[in-house]
């Protein structure tokens, strides 16, 4: 199934994709009130994704054309965003450096921002204060159920889907901030974008616990990168194990893969083709096999201070 977060001109609802149809989650459940995106279906009881999966199999025909509504970011604010680096090929700079072996041994995250979620054609007003912006290709995948000290054989149980996951980044202030120590916290403040869809495992090609999927990545309808999701290190079961471990994770939480090797402008540039940082005017569109087409538009800024006080010392 593809879930989706909708809007028809009544504010975002959950939907279930039908053909070329967006079905309402709420009306084929019977439930008596809208349910606002796809994280407050999956905070129902019952197992509310199977609930849906086998009332839409007996009711498929109805629903609004695809084409007539706007698509919104499936989940419009998740409780925690954990954005992982489980591939080599970007974690090391295309083989520019050594890695850590706490990078072999652990599958690292930090927590970005929440509260700036984008959704699929959404524009994304660049960030004043970088010079740098670029995009993260990632696999992102949605919680499906609460769950504490999950062990990696049954990280299927909390899934309940995936979706493409574009982490922009400002590269001029977080290089900054990472010489003095501390994590990529402003440099990726201002804009994450989910989309087009969550779509569950059972539509996807997954084995052990990776999953296989063609991405590529265009800018301005110019190919930048192309490569496979299944060549990470770590394991979802992996990330979902650590990510709850002495934790929790809860329906709506988002859990990035990090950037698939190749799918940053830096890595585009060592490979060859004609990359550069991003202007406001570009289009960015993400293509992954069996998820969607993610598309998002750069503005201008709505702030321009070329000598606010804050900007990075780095040049790039």
């Amino acid at each position: 199934m593809k879930l989706l977060t909708y809007d028809n001109g009544n504010g975002p609802r959950a939907g279930v994709l039908s053909g070329d149809n967006v079905i309402d989650a709420a009306s084929l459940l019977g439930e008596s009130r809208p349910l606002k995106d796809v994280q407050a279906l999956l905070e129902l009881p019952n197992d509310p994704v199977n609930r849906l999966r086998l009332a839409s199999s007996m009711s498929a025909e109805g629903g609004v054309p695809l084409s007539s509504v706007k698509l919104r970011s499936p989940v419009l604010q998740p409780p925690t965003v954990r954005d992982f680096m489980v591939y080599e090929g970007h974690a090391s700079g295309g083989g520019t450096r050594q890695l850590s072996d706490a990078w072999y041994r652990l599958p690292i995250f930090y927590f970005s921002n929440s509260l700036r979620i984008f959704g699929p054609d959404e524009d994304v007003e660049f960030p004043s204060a970088t010079n740098n912006l670029d995009y993260e290709l990632e696999i992102g995948v949605v919680i499906g159920k609460e769950g504490r000290n999950v062990l990696e054989k049954d990280w299927l149980q909390y899934v309940a889907g995936f979706t493409i996951f574009n982490d922009w980044s400002c590269r001029d202030l977080q290089r900054d901030e990472m010489a003095a120590g501390l994590g990529p916290a402003k440099g990726k403040d201002s804009a994450t974008t989910l989309g087009p869809y969550v779509v569950t495992p059972d539509e996807l090609t997954i084995k052990d616990g990776k999953l296989f999927a063609n991405c590529v990545l265009k800018v301005n309808g110019e190919k930048w990168m192309e490569n496979n999701a299944s060549i990470a290190h770590h394991s979802w079961g992996a990330m979902i194990e650590r990510a709850s471990r002495d934790s929790r994770i809860v329906p709506g939480d988002v859990l990035g893969s990090g950037t698939v090797s190749g799918g940053t402008i830096g890595e585009a540039m060592r490979d060859g083709l004609p990359a550069r940082w991003l202007k406001p005017g570009d289009v960015v569109e993400i293509d992954v096999e069996g998820i969607g087409l993610l598309r998002s538009k750069l503005t201008e800024p709505s702030l321009k201070d070329p000598d606010y006080r804050f900007k990075s010392a780095v040049t790039l």
